[in-house]
């Protein structure tokens, strides 16, 4: 009887540190990204931000990642112009651009919200980890983009 007993104890035991296990494994982890202007310089040497659209403008942005659950929340304010688009993107390196990942909901005006829910691979997921997937947002006169910003821990 008393091995019965015993066998019970660690058969609970055991499963307590699975689930223990399971449940820190899949504990959110949250990135921030603080939205700014980056000129890119284009041959002539000059920047192709039109400055007057978006140089008082910024956003912050929120990604918290619970397994493969990727769920965005931000904001953004002043611009001169509605936004029009709002993307995650993958980067090559922090701080270099690169193609779209997802879409965003984004509201159509100066000031405004943004969000989405998306699951990643894993690849995806390490991208985040690791500072290579941001947010960038455009707006009615900067259809390369107005603002970006890196996921960062």
């Amino acid at each position: 009887m008393r091995s019965r007993t015993t066998f019970s104890v660690l058969l609970l035991s055991a499963a307590l540190l699975v689930q223990t296990f399971g449940a820190l494994a899949q504990a959110p982890q949250q990135f921030k990204a603080q939205l700014r202007i980056v000129p890119i310089a284009n041959a002539a040497g000059r920047n192709n931000i039109d400055e007057s659209s978006s140089v008082f403008a910024t956003a912050d942005a929120t990604a918290t990642l619970t397994g493969n659950k990727l769920t965005v929340n931000g904001s953004f304010a002043g611009f001169k112009a509605a936004a029009s688009v709002a993307q995650i993107r993958q980067s090559v390196l922090l701080g270099v651009r690169g193609p779209v990942l997802f879409d965003l909901t984004v509201t159509k005006d100066t000031k405004g919200s943004i969000s989405g829910t998306f699951d990643l691979t894993p690849e995806q997921a390490n991208l985040l980890r690791n500072g290579r997937m941001y947010v960038q947002i455009h707006n009615q006169n900067t259809p390369d983009g107005a603002l970006w910003g890196w996921f960062l821990k």
